[in-house]
């Protein structure tokens, strides 16, 4: 019986949030040429969201879209027309309920609770470190911030979106580029 219920109530969460204004600041990253933009996510649903931004991919074209204090998402440009179009998400069923849960808390918090969004709390420790890549590469750096799930280096170096590296021990994959350098999310179970 308890099963049947948290099976209706992550039913009801996802058809309350099918898509939501949100007006969030996000940037959008084109894996085939390295290319990364800002952009604004208009609307956000856990299978697609409305995007503004003055680089527009072809439709099909597989991008990567990071929404300001809400996640990451893979997908492909589904339709547009001028400088708005659609990205279709491809992620798993667990990704899509995480992410009805997060618009969830986004509409009953407001904008004021951004942080509530991230899947962890960050913590702005920052230090020297250093990563090595998978063909053996010692890459020093800087920790901008860390999480849980993940960190965010200063660095100059920026290897390949999805490359796996290992820092402090713990194994991790590029997940994107920002401005000072990478974000690296760690491999493993979530807690």
């Amino acid at each position: 019986m308890a099963a049947a219920m948290k099976d209706i109530k992550r039913v009801k969460a996802k058809a309350a949030v099918e898509q939501v204004r949100v007006d969030l600041p996000g940037r959008l990253f084109i894996p085939a040429d390295e290319r990364e933009a800002p952009c604004k996510i208009i609307d956000l649903s856990p299978d697609e969201a409305s995007v503004e931004c003055e680089t527009v991919p072809e439709s099909g074209t597989p991008v990567v879209l990071y929404v300001d204090g809400l996640s990451r998402f893979e997908g492909t440009i589904a339709h547009k027309n001028g400088n708005a179009f659609r990205v279709q998400f491809v992620c798993t069923a667990a990704k899509r309920e995480r992410t009805a849960e997060q618009i969830s808390a986004f509409l009953s918090n407001g904008s004021e609770g951004g942080s509530i969004l991230r899947r962890h709390e960050r913590s702005s420790q920052k230090g020297c470190i250093q990563f090595t890549r998978a063909d053996g590469q010692i890459v020093s750096c800087e920790v901008v911030d860390i999480s849980v799930s993940g960190v965010s280096l200063k660095t100059d170096i920026r290897p390949y979106i999805g490359e796996f590296v290992l820092i402090a021990q713990i194994a991790g994959r590029v997940s994107r580029y920002h401005e000072q350098g990478i974000g690296v999310e760690f491999i493993g179970k979530e807690p």
